[in-house]
């Protein structure tokens, strides 16, 4: 969101071109986002049962993981980046803007997926303040780095991504100094080189691979709809490339303010399974809801009455603030359509329910295409006008999140209770 904002004050290009490069991570990042949310499941179900030395394999599997992923991802920058242009729509100003972006920013690989390991175990550890620490230290980092970078030496979109890059790493330093200072000694009990060895054999190694591996196919799913809106978004035109780049911001920060209680989630949920307290499990899911329902009436109301002068943090481009204004209803209809959503994910990751999770994933995203190629269809297309097109998109976006949640309510009981 502060990358948007500072870039979104340069020109339309720029605002278009973040929200691709911003895009090029998510679909990368987001198929191993499994090295958070499986480590968190994995480590409360762990913490749960009492059984730290777990917890502590936990730990290692995700790292070197992590480690070995983003090795392979700085290797292939190259073919990522011809891919990424076959992908993605906007003009050449566009893309070439986004790719200078992503040639800077890759190289905070390691850092980012070495976050996601060490965030995900802090949760499962029952520890929700050391990710935030961690989070509030990156976003200051980034915010400082960014704008001296792009205000003072004028570095451009480069600056915004070398701040990034600098605070991703800053992070993963303050990250290994917690574990260090507040788990050493849980370390030192229990660490020894045929420990290591064991917990990286295969044998130990397959279930997290085989939970993980149904939250990656998940996630792909989830990468491939936001991928679209993305470069559909940009086929249309580059403004309203831009336009859907301001609007998703609305989407970000409802789904990262509900994101705090489906870490809850994951860490209460996995816990109370880990424990066969079934009381106190679907006490949590209860109030979890209930927590939900609040935000959603407060996001709502908010959105509603600011909504414009939100637009105004990311852009001061008039042009773009007046199409955007075209479609802002649409940020009223995302937190009664996301927050439930957002929510049984937590819940179903702390049940390592990730068979779950994917299949009612596979079926949200085939709703979202369905919809919107099944609407276009019906429309002659050289009567299918800018506005209707994005209203299209909008609308599957919408399905899509609701089949999310409503999937993942109808198999609460079977997934997650029973396991208790």
């Amino acid at each position: 969101m502060v990358d948007t904002a500072i870039v979104g004050h340069l020109s339309q290009s720029h605002i278009g071109a973040i929200a691709i490069g911003t895009q090029i991570f998510n679909l990368i990042y987001w198929n191993f986002g499994f090295l958070r949310m499986g480590t968190s499941g994995f480590t409360a179900q762990a913490y749960g049962a009492r059984r730290l030395d777990e917890a502590i394999r936990v730990f290692i599997r995700a790292i070197a993981i992590a480690l070995a992923v983003a090795l392979l991802l700085i290797a292939l920058q190259y073919p990522i980046a011809l891919l990424s242009k076959a992908i993605f729509n906007g003009s050449d100003t566009v893309i070439q803007l986004a790719l200078s972006y992503f040639f800077i920013r890759i190289w905070a690989a390691p850092a980012t997926l070495g976050l996601y390991a060490i965030k995900g175990w802090f949760i499962g550890m029952q520890n929700s303040k050391l990710p935030m620490w961690i989070a509030i230290f990156i976003n200051v980092v980034n915010i400082v780095c960014s704008l001296l970078f792009v205000l003072l030496f004028h570095w451009d979109i480069q600056g915004v991504a070398l701040g990034t890059v600098i605070a991703q790493y800053s992070g993963l330093l303050v990250g290994l100094f917690f574990v260090a200072s507040r788990y050493g000694k849980l370390f030192r009990r229990h660490l020894s080189p045929q420990f290591i060895r064991n917990t990286l054999h295969w044998n130990e190694m397959r279930r997290f691979f085989r939970v993980n591996g149904d939250i990656f196919l998940r996630t792909v799913c989830l990468a491939a709809v936001f991928t679209f809106i993305t470069s559909e978004s940009g086929r249309i035109s580059d403004q309203i490339l831009a336009v859907d780049a301001l609007l998703l911001q609305f989407f970000t920060l409802f789904s990262y303010i509900m994101d705090g209680f489906a870490y809850a989630g994951e860490s209460l949920v996995g816990r109370y399974i880990g424990a066969r307290d079934r009381r106190s499990l679907v006490s949590t899911v209860r109030h979890l809801l209930a927590w939900g329902l609040a935000l959603t009436l407060l996001f709502t109301i908010l959105y509603a009455l600011f909504g414009e002068q939100f637009l105004r943090i990311f852009s001061n481009k008039e042009d773009v603030i007046l199409a955007a204004k075209d479609y802002l209803f649409w940020i009223l209809i995302i937190p009664v359509c996301g927050f439930s959503a957002f929510l049984f994910d937590g819940i179903f990751i702390g049940a390592t329910a990730s068979r779950t999770m994917r299949n009612t994933m596979f079926i949200a995203t085939a709703a979202f295409f369905a919809i919107y190629y099944g609407l276009r269809c019906n429309i002659a297309a050289n009567a299918v006008e800018e506005y209707t097109m994005n209203n299209i998109l909008w609308l599957a976006f919408m399905v899509y999140l609701s089949a999310r949640g409503i999937g993942q309510a109808a198999m609460l009981r079977k997934s997650v209770y029973n396991k208790a």
